[in-house]
């Protein structure tokens, strides 16, 4: 079982130490999550920057609101990222579901979905050397990894999972092992349908807080703040794992439904969780 990071957004200045730290432990992964109206770095630039000061560990977009972004831009701006860091990027993908976002974007909320397969298609065949089209050549550079870096998709619908085996490698599921399982299964009755080989690569989702008080208060303020527009922010908060049994139990119960890495999603700003972690495991 892989165990990834994710990383807090209220301080961008210091996921360096965090990276850095993380990069030289058991961890397999840094994932960022992914905003426009609200006060987090915007994760592709951000990543980058980590993956400059790492050498082993991926980067992964968690998820990145790929409906918010030029089509042509986003797979430039990928494969150019994974080549720089030799096959290291993975591009988590979503919908989004602020209005705000999509706002100031000016794309219909309404569409989007749509509007991220039409988007996945130019990406793939760009990410493949072909042609943009409409009398425009390919757009380089070659990703890393041919045909383009391994994409996940997230989301909860089956509209949502379809799109893993439509056009992706793997499925991202920020759910809790109770109720996750259905979620995996789903990705993987969609993987057989499209007659797609193996199955898909099924990366689950946790929050977590390992430290004293002050450490799980910041991390439980951060995220309430972050997820308030649902509703629903008290339940996500009471959800968060903050004791090693916990989160080993939820590690233990993620591998048997069979997923292949886990990410323990940090939003307090303490650099020393990592440490904690990596003790956990």
């Amino acid at each position: 079982m892989n165990v990834g990071i994710g990383l807090p957004i209220a301080d961008p200045a210091a996921l360096l130490t965090w990276a850095q730290r993380a990069d030289d432990g058991p961890f397999s992964t840094l994932g960022l999550l992914d905003r426009l109206v609200y006060d987090n770095p915007e994760p592709l630039v951000a990543l980058a920057v980590l993956a400059g000061t790492t050498s082993r560990i991926r980067v992964q977009t968690e998820v990145l609101l790929a409906p918010l972004r030029d089509t042509a831009l986003l797979a430039k701006q990928a494969a150019t990222l994974d080549r720089m860091t030799g096959g290291r990027l993975v591009l988590g993908l979503g919908i989004g579901g602020r209005d705000d976002d999509h706002h100031v974007t000016g794309i219909d909320m309404r569409t989007r979905g749509r509007r991220l397969d039409e988007q996945m298609a130019v990406m793939r065949r760009l990410w493949s050397g072909e042609p943009h089209g409409d009398g425009a050549g390919p757009i380089g550079p070659a990703p890393a990894r041919p045909g383009g870096p391994e994409v996940l998709f997230g989301g909860f619908k089956p509209a949502a999972i379809e799109r893993v085996a439509r056009w992706g490698d793997g499925f991202l599921a920020a759910a809790a092992p109770s109720w996750a399982g259905g979620l995996f299964d789903t990705a993987r009755r969609f993987w057989k349908e499209y007659g797609r080989d193996g199955e898909p690569r099924i990366v689950a989702q946790v929050n977590v807080a390992l430290g004293p008080d002050d450490v799980v208060h910041d991390a439980q303020a951060n995220m309430h703040a972050y997820y308030a527009f649902t509703g629903r922010a008290d339940q996500m908060v009471n959800g968060m794992l903050t004791t090693p049994s916990a989160i080993r139990t939820a590690i233990t119960d993620f591998a048997n439904l069979g997923a292949d890495e886990v990410m323990l999603y940090c939003y307090g700003l303490d650099p020393s969780q990592v440490d904690r972690l990596a003790d956990v495991l």
